[in-house]
């Protein structure tokens, strides 16, 4: 049990979901010619789970002084479970993941692509242990690595089967999957930093440079409450302007999407306690749930 705790199964279950919605709910019902069969799915599902599992490992071995602060009944290495066994499970994961990677890598054809999974291990390595202390960079790295759990669809499936030229609806379906991807990198950026809000004890304590600390914890809600405004307005204005002849889509995203971001800009108007925050970390994650669900209805949409 705490070797699934440490791994944060909500997390990859989120990942699993995202790439499944993509591969199964958008690229085969639009008809996009693509590399990737089941076997070669699963691989890459191997891959993903696999390191994105041993970034979370590496993040709570270097966290363990900081989390006994901000959340001392959830730190499990130290306790449960000692920092060279939780060292070993991390080396193993990453093992795994890269080996399947690469063996996907060479069945594609393009074995060069299995470079990809090394840099991301690389980086998850380097935003625990180096880039977490350092100001805006940790919550653009991490952003980003979210963003790219979406854009290995591109790199592994669509790339590959592209022979003399990209077919278009390759290029139409890799173009959505883009702005989803840079939706999740924004999503994700605010929840960054409604997290390190959150934490701010724990990261003063552990020598950290984070907005809420340069900022301000207020100047940081509001700069929370700011950004959300601005994803809501965003998405309010696509539904109108370019989902007006679709009514189930546009209130789909009015309601289910929006409304969420809608909550979260309330909520974080007035937000001040660390229960307050963990309620809009939470209320993201929704988002970010719902928003990759609504991805399947440009499928049928693109194909009328």
């Amino acid at each position: 049990m705490t070797y699934f705790r440490i791994v944060r199964p909500v997390n990859l279950l989120l990942l699993l979901l995202t790439q499944s919605i993509i591969k199964f709910g958008f690229l085969e019902p639009l008809g996009v010619h693509t590399a990737m069969g089941p076997f070669d799915f699963v691989l890459l599902v191997i891959a993903t789970l696999f390191i994105a599992a041993a970034g979370n490992v590496i993040n709570d071995i270097q966290d363990v002084a900081i989390d006994i602060v901000n959340k001392p009944k959830k730190v499990q290495i130290g306790k449960k479970i000692s920092e060279k066994t939780a060292y070993n499970f991390y080396i193993a994961l990453n093992i795994l993941g890269v080996a399947s990677g690469f063996y996907l890598s060479n069945r594609l054809g393009h074995p060069g692509l299995a470079a990809i999974f090394i840099i991301i291990s690389a980086l998850l390595y380097s935003y625990a242990v180096y880039l977490r202390s350092l100001l805006i960079v940790s919550n653009l790295v991490v952003s980003f690595l979210v963003a790219t759990s979406l854009l290995v669809l591109i790199i592994f499936d669509i790339y590959p089967a592209i022979t003399t030229a990209p077919l278009e609806v390759q290029i139409t379906a890799s173009k959505l999957i883009l702005w989803y991807a840079g939706c999740a990198f924004y999503i994700n950026l605010i929840r960054e930093l409604v997290k390190d809000i959150q934490d701010v004890n724990g990261d003063k304590k552990g020598g950290r440079s984070t907005i809420p600390i340069t900022l301000g914890r207020k100047r940081a809600t509001n700069l929370v409450f700011a950004l959300g405004v601005f994803i809501l307005a965003g998405i309010l204005w696509f539904a109108y302007s370019f989902l007006y002849q679709f009514t189930w889509v546009a209130g789909y995203f009015v309601f289910l999407i929006g409304g969420p971001l809608l909550y979260f800009c309330i909520k974080s108007w007035n937000a001040t306690t660390v229960k307050d925050f963990r309620i809009l970390s939470v209320i993201l994650k929704i988002v970010m749930v719902t928003g990759v669900c609504s991805l399947p209805f440009f499928a049928e949409i693109l194909i009328l």
